[in-house]
């Protein structure tokens, strides 16, 4: 299919995570990533990356389990929302419009083929600083905190799927996004499926899950300012029992350098220095990566390490046996 002249999706707003450790994942997002928490509502907490031009960028929700809830998307006019409504309304996804809340007005909630649950707005609450957080510098939103990870902003985030293809083609041919760069198995299926809004290489991923299962959540990424910031991010959740999956390292697919952390409530949050490729060729071509190129691992000879295919949330029956299979080199 054809790319479209413009892009209506602006970029990734706002997640919804689910925790069922609500205190511990709290004290994770707000006082080691310095973010700063702007309303409290029922069981939920909003919070800001201290760049961020909205209101909030997370959303963490008091649950009895974990994953991903809803994905807030911003269009790029309020008449490109109309355009993707009517595409997803004709996809027979849609689940109607919503009032407006926290942070944005009247949006739209629909589905991905796989299940997870999103919304589009256009209309936003932007923020302004208090005299806590007022910045010297007129084109910031806030000031640098100047302490823990100090992420800056929301950056992307990656959903799995039990058919990579049928949610690529959604994102491909409702949504209207490009592809960057994707994963093709020996049988033909997308392993993985890359996604961008812009210019900058990635926004939404999709990745296989090995469970079968059908809307759970791989992870989503903050992104502070350099590589650095990412090593000392990893110094900080090893002083905090903060466990360490993978990384820090460079991905081969998109170049991105990369931490991978299990927060407190069992969800997988990555910090990213994801501006290292962008895509400037408005007819770049996708970038296509076999299994076996996959499964040499990353930029600089590292494998991957197996959790990162098998962990997922919400948990499914087993999860830590599968886990500590997949540590234990019993994973397929």
């Amino acid at each position: 299919m054809a790319h479209p002249e413009n892009f209506d999706l602006a970029h990734l707003g706002a997640v919804e995570l689910l925790t069922p450790t609500f205190d511990e994942s709290l004290h994770f997002f707000r006082d080691l990533l310095a973010m700063r928490e702007v309303a409290r509502i029922g069981d939920s907490a909003y919070l800001r990356c201290w760049d961020e031009y909205q209101l909030y960028s997370l959303k963490l929700t008091a649950s009895d389990t974990n994953g991903v809830g809803r994905t807030l998307y911003r269009t790029t006019s309020a008449e490109a929302l109309e355009r993707r409504v009517a595409a997803i309304e004709r996809a027979g996804l849609g689940h109607g419009w919503r009032d407006p809340e926290v942070g944005v007005g009247r949006s739209y909630e629909f589905e991905d083929p796989d299940g997870h649950l999103m919304a589009l707005y256009y209309d936003t609450e932007l923020y302004v600083a208090d005299d806590e957080d007022r910045p010297a510098l007129k084109n910031q939103a806030s000031a640098f905190p100047g302490r823990g990870i100090n992420v800056r902003r929301l950056d992307h985030i990656n959903y799995l799927a039990s058919d990579v293809g049928a949610a690529g083609a959604f994102w491909r041919d409702v949504m209207m996004t490009r592809e960057s760069e994707a994963v093709r198995l020996d049988d033909g299926r997308y392993g993985a499926w890359w996604f961008r809004f812009h210019q900058k290489s990635y926004d939404v991923v999709y990745s296989d899950d090995w469970t079968g299962q059908r809307g759970r959540f791989h992870h989503f990424a903050f992104a502070p300012d350099s590589r650095e910031d990412i090593l000392r991010a990893a110094d900080i959740c090893l002083e905090n029992g903060v466990h360490i999956e993978y990384g820090p390292y460079k991905h081969a697919i998109n170049q991105t350098f990369f931490l991978y952390v299990w927060e407190p409530g069992g969800n997988r949050i990555e910090f990213a220095n994801a501006q290292a490729r962008l895509v400037l060729d408005p007819d770049s071509p996708v970038v296509e990566w076999s299994q076996a190129e996959r499964a040499k691992g990353q930029a600089w000879g590292m494998k991957t390490v197996s959790t990162f295919h098998t962990h997922g949330t919400p948990y499914v029956a087993d999860q830590e046996e599968i886990d500590r299979a997949a540590l234990e080199g019993r994973s397929r």
